[in-house]
């Protein structure tokens, strides 16, 4: 049977996960305030089957030198494609070192990061984020969510990697927050800029280790459209009680996040919480589930998390590689056969993201009640 692609989400439900919000003014989650705080408001506790363990065993991911890949060495290409296809396989988490990306850029955009999060409230409201969008500033999503609330704030942009495009991540921040924030604004862009250039090359692994060729999904993401966040978790006086990202899968197709040297990222894996410990000069790198539809399954989307602690501020800086807005997510003819037959209808990314933003938080299973949803309005 044609597998059709849905291009509008006009008739889209309400999905029984999205919470409806009572009619009070939401919680301000203030992290100078908050921070202090031994008694958490009810909405960042979460239920007891999903409350954090803060002492999880390490995460053994490969460690992927990419040197001699982006010098051109075939052997060394080879080996880091092995290594990538191996961890994407199991649960599609690595490490990336001898990147290319100049450390200063990476110590530059946690700078910035963090002179924008230590600004008041009020200000950081500059740049809030609207219901239903996925760009701006949010304190813990208390206007979207109303219970397990994660213990963060984030900024996020979009990015774009078209030819000849406007300095969009500068230009919008600046807008945002004014001609004061030009330099933050150029750092951002001049680091999604690296981090597209980086993700593309990791594509060219990614389509080595399936087999179909270095070129596929390198041109696939060429001119990707993609998603920057910045996220910030506040010292929490009670951090068994709550978490700073709950436990989902990324919807994007790739994620390649810098951690500071403070430790909360946790993957689940063989049925248990593990942590993958920081290293400033390493990328983490993994498999959303774009890209999981893109590799007709083969390559796994992985359930992961993030915890805070009482002590210490956390911080990273993510970039979600998204394909270009018209692109077709359709595997690869070579990775669909008689013994591995379609696994997901076609789609753009643009509806699955307003999927996971207007209705369906995202979690474990995020893939497959969009691919269910799918299916059904072609029956109709």
């Amino acid at each position: 049977m044609a597998i059709e692609c849905l291009t509008s989400l006009s008739s889209i439900p309400q999905s029984p996960k999205k919470e409806q919000k009572e009619e009070q003014p939401p919680l301000v989650f203030d992290a100078s305030v908050l921070r202090h705080q031994t008694h958490l408001p009810k909405q960042f506790i979460w239920p007891d089957e999903e409350k954090p363990c803060l002492s999880a065993p390490e995460l053994v991911v490969p460690l992927v030198d990419l040197g001699g890949f982006l010098s051109g060495d075939p052997v060394a290409a080879m080996e880091a494609s092995r290594l990538v296809g191996e961890a994407c396989r199991k649960h599609g988490f690595f490490l990336v070192v001898n990147h290319g990306i100049d450390p200063k850029l990476i110590s530059d955009a946690h700078s910035y990061m963090d002179e924008f999060f230590e600004l008041p409230l009020s200000q950081k409201q500059r740049a809030q984020r609207k219901t239903g969008q996925h760009c701006g500033y949010a304190s813990s999503f208390t206007g979207r969510f109303s219970s397990k609330l994660p213990w963060k704030e984030t900024l996020s942009f979009q990015f774009s990697a078209k030819e000849n495009s406007p300095k969009i991540v500068k230009d919008y921040l600046c807008n945002k927050m004014g001609h004061e924030f030009e330099q933050f604004g150029q750092v951002n862009q001049e680091y999604c800029e690296a981090m597209s250039t980086l993700s593309l090359g990791i594509m060219e692994l990614l389509g080595m280790s399936l087999g179909v060729g270095r070129a596929f999904f390198k041109e696939f993401f060429e001119e990707n459209s993609s998603i920057m966040r910045l996220n910030y978790y506040p010292p929490c006086q009670k951090p068994d009680l709550t978490l700073g990202t709950g436990p989902h899968c990324d919807p994007t197709s790739l994620t390649i996040l810098h951690q500071d040297k403070v430790g909360g990222l946790q993957v689940y894996v063989d049925n248990e919480w593990h942590s993958i410990s920081p290293n400033f000069n390493a990328f983490v790198v993994n498999i959303g589930d774009t890209f999981m539809a893109l590799s007709n399954g083969r390559y796994k989307s992985c359930l992961h998390r993030a915890v805070v602690n009482s002590k210490t501020r956390r911080k990273s800086l993510a970039f979600f590689l998204c394909p270009r807005s018209d692109k077709v997510v359709s595997p690869p003819s070579e990775l669909v056969d008689d013994f591995s037959p379609r696994v997901y209808p076609d789609f753009t990314w643009p509806i699955f993201l307003e999927f996971t933003q207007k209705h369906y938080r995202a979690d474990m299973k995020t893939l497959e009640a969009f691919s269910n949803w799918l299916q059904q309005q072609q029956k109709k």
